[in-house]
């Protein structure tokens, strides 16, 4: 297989149509030789939707934080209003820039773009949505970029203005660690490290997570209770928590969850006792 042919294969898998256990698997981990602090930002010119460019020759003279979302990724529903309250501290020091995706959950509303033209409607979208403040940049057909740096839904890196990934953060609703990097930065004092934090950013998407059924169509749950059973309960257990603020459904159905289970357990101890 030629590399062109093997570049073809990889857009075509990388613009999947539902939703697997094995893309989730991937979502977890970043392999030994993702990039990350230290690496060089891979070459790239991509269209923003101000009709500027986000180009690794000329990222000026700030740091950049970069973010990738899809509108359907729950995570990045969760991350958005982080990234904005970030802006609003940082915005004027630190260059912040949303990376457009492949759909994390595509639907039948929602689907997954086939072509540039579609994909930029998507960036819009997603932009509208959240009346984001930052440049939205319009990666590749193929995700290029995002494929460059191992895809995950969500994940934010802090570059430097020579193109020096400076850290890197697995979740972009991670506020602390971000905050905390983008205050070094901003001060020009030294930056390196990461983020690995998984529990607290997947529970406050969890409850995003039935608001993103709603917009993408019903097929995403559909894959959802496919792939990931455990999600898909603690989404529909979140509903019942309609009154708190979206990022605390996923906790507050996390613990209900164990109290159901601990009263399960206490119940079949009782009978069998």
């Amino acid at each position: 297989m030629d590399l062109r042919t093997s570049a073809r294969r990889a857009g075509t898998e990388y613009r999947f149509e539902h939703f697997r256990t094995r893309l989730l698997i991937d979502d977890m981990t970043f392999g030994r030789n993702a990039l990350g602090p230290g690496g060089t930002l891979p070459e790239c010119d991509l269209p923003t939707l101000d009709g500027g460019r986000f180009a690794s020759g000329s990222l000026g003279r700030r740091p950049v934080l970069m973010v990738f979302g899809s509108r359907t990724c729950p995570v990045t529903e969760s991350a958005v209003p982080v990234l904005k309250r970030l802006h609003d501290r940082f915005g004027s020091r630190v260059r912040f820039v949303l990376v457009n995706t492949r759909e994390a959950h595509p639907g039948q509303t929602i689907g997954q773009p086939g072509t540039s033209e579609e994909k930029h409607l998507h960036a819009q979208r997603l932009r509208d949505h959240h009346d984001i403040p930052f440049e939205v940049a319009v990666d590749d057909i193929d995700g290029t970029l995002h494929r460059a740096f191992t895809p995950k839904p969500n994940s934010a890196y802090l570059i430097d203005a020579d193109g020096t990934v400076l850290f890197r953060s697995h979740w972009a609703n991670d506020e602390p660690a971000l905050r905390r990097a983008l205050e070094r930065a901003a001060s020009g004092d030294p930056v390196h490290g990461r983020s690995r934090a998984m529990a607290g950013p997947l529970l406050r998407a969890v409850g995003h997570l039935p608001g993103i059924v709603r917009a993408a169509g019903s097929r995403t749950g559909r894959d959802v209770w496919r792939a990931a059973p455990p999600l898909a309960v603690l989404g529909a257990l979140s509903r019942l928590f309609h009154r708190l603020p979206a990022d605390r459904r996923g906790p507050a159905a996390a613990g209900a969850l164990v109290l159901l289970v601990c009263a399960a357990a206490v119940g079949a101890f009782t009978v069998l006792g």
